[in-house]
């Protein structure tokens, strides 16, 4: 019936294989672009750090609540722009200046992966400017 001994199992490839020289070679990662929210919570951290105040005084000042602003400093919440700008002005500063202290930590960590100019030209102009629409 079968030319197979019992209880043995038997292997039935649905493809053909590559030789039997090993594995595969994984494919070779390509590099992902930051997410917005993990760069705004970097900029919002270091910045509450750097003033030497506590997630508590930043929170309370902000009128936010301390574990979600936690969570956005994480990168784990999407803020809107009135929670941003609360939290901006509780370190004294504008939500602009967060914005702006933004887009060059993202031009900072994107010019390090590629080989490309941050500063590219298109169209005959250059633009160096974060624009942002809800």
């Amino acid at each position: 019936m079968t030319d197979h001994t019992p209880n043995e199992a038997r292997v039935i490839p649905l493809r053909p294989g590559p030789a039997a020289s090993g594995p595969p070679a994984p494919p070779a990662a390509v590099p992902r672009e930051p997410l917005w929210r993990h760069l705004v919570g970097d900029v919002l951290r270091k910045e509450r750090q750097t003033q030497e105040r506590t997630l508590k005084d930043v929170a309370d000042a902000a009128r936010i609540s301390m574990p979600y602003l936690s969570e956005v400093e994480r990168g784990r919440k999407e803020a809107s722009s009135e929670v941003l700008a609360a939290a901006a002005g509780a370190l004294g500063l504008g939500l602009g200046d967060l914005l702006a202290r933004t887009h060059a930590e993202l031009v900072r960590v994107t010019s390090r992966r590629s080989a490309v100019p941050a500063r590219a030209v298109r169209n005959g102009s250059a633009h160096d400017g974060l624009c942002l629409a809800a």
